[in-house]
């Protein structure tokens, strides 16, 4: 049973630690959980000031009933155990099943999708909030996207993602599940099919030297505005800013088109898994804001209208891991705007949202141009 109302699952992890450390800066009491206490312990122990924060640090098994055990008595969730289609229903189950309202940092459509389709109705007659994928990756996007459509009119999201640095293990692993997927985009309010070999040389806001970026999966997007009144369409391309880290992620989704797609798909897993480790390089270093920075880019159209949103920032991991924190300590406030399943932005507001990036250092004001 929980002893504190929020519980971080996967605190040994990067992302993990990090929803920890804005906890203890937001005075949030929470539990550090994972499978490895002595590993949790070690990892959340050299989190700075840890001494000063109201936690305590457990160890679970990654079933239904244990996880239900150690949810019970908390409020909020906040799971960063992936690849989530692989591990994500035990804890969603676990908190429908105690009361908890659930969070995740995904970046894989088809978990996002099975989440909305498998729980989104219970949650909602629950009045707990089903949200997975929030994340700098989805969620800052999301709130260039909201700000775009703050300009009625415009119905059309290109939406841009890039960020620099380097995926962690846990990151890097997510990456290569979702290879296994379908990818969507949303054209005319209809999930249309992305070529997982399609690949763009995109112009990058702020430098002369064109980006390459990629479906990444689809993203979350497609699937946030899908039943948005205002968007018809979403098209959505990510990626880092080192052209030749991309070069080489385009190159093995081709290798795994050809080599891997091939073979019986009972191989399919122990083969992604192998090339997952060969790319992943274990724990980063704590990101740099001078090194480490990101770009969300939307152009919004219109048949009469045309807005373009960029948002400059930096540690795309810190800005998640503030998201998650932040996220949580409203939850234990007050009601979400939405119940059930939402996004970030339709549950908390993405002016909000914005604002506590903003408040934390880790965004610049949005750059607004708009052509009526």
């Amino acid at each position: 049973m929980s002893t504190k109302p929020v519980v971080v699952y996967g605190a040994s992890g990067y992302t993990g630690r990090l929803i920890c450390e804005y906890l203890r800066e937001l005075n949030v009491p929470f539990v550090a959980a994972g499978r490895d206490k002595d590993r949790v312990q070690e990892v959340v122990g050299r989190i700075p000031g840890i001494e000063t924060a109201d936690h305590d640090v457990v160890e679970v098994e990654h079933t239904v009933e244990a996880l239900t055990d150690l949810f019970t008595g908390a409020s909020v969730v906040c799971n960063t155990v992936g690849p989530f289609i692989k591990y994500g229903p035990e804890v969603a189950q676990a908190c429908l099943a105690t009361g908890a309202h659930y969070l995740d940092t995904t970046g894989e459509q088809d978990w996002i999708l099975d989440a909305q389709q498998r729980w989104g109705t219970a949650f909602a007659e629950a009045g707990l909030l089903l949200s997975p994928g929030i994340a700098q990756m989805y969620t800052t996007g999301e709130i260039a996207a909201n700000i775009a459509l703050e300009t009625p009119g415009l119905d059309t999201l290109d939406v841009l993602v890039l960020w620099k640095g380097f995926p962690t293990s846990a990151s890097t692993e997510t990456i290569f599940t979702i290879l296994k997927a379908d990818w969507f985009h949303l054209a005319e309010n209809q999930y249309v099919k992305v070529d997982p070999l399609a690949r763009w040389d995109v112009v990058v806001p702020g430098q002369h030297e064109l980006g390459l970026a990629v479906p990444w999966g689809g993203t979350a997007h497609p699937v946030w505005f899908k039943d948005d009144p205002r968007v018809s369409s979403v098209k959505v391309a990510g990626g880092v800013l080192n052209r030749p880290v991309m070069e080489a992620v385009v190159a093995t989704t081709a290798m795994v088109e050809s080599d891997i797609k091939t073979l019986p798909r009972e191989q399919w897993d122990d083969a992604l898994a192998e090339i997952a480790a060969a790319w992943s390089s274990g724990m980063p270093p704590r990101e740099n804001p001078r090194l480490n920075t990101s770009v969300d880019s939307v152009h919004a159209s219109g048949p009469l209208g045309r807005k373009h949103v960029v948002i400059h920032g930096n540690s795309n991991y810190k800005q998640t891991g503030l998201l998650q924190a932040w996220a949580a300590m409203s939850l234990l406030q007050q009601p979400p705007r939405r119940a059930g399943f939402a996004s970030g932005c339709q549950a908390f507001g993405h002016r909000q949202l914005l604002g506590v990036l903003r408040q934390f250092g880790l965004v610049l004001d949005p750059v607004v141009t708009e052509h009526r």
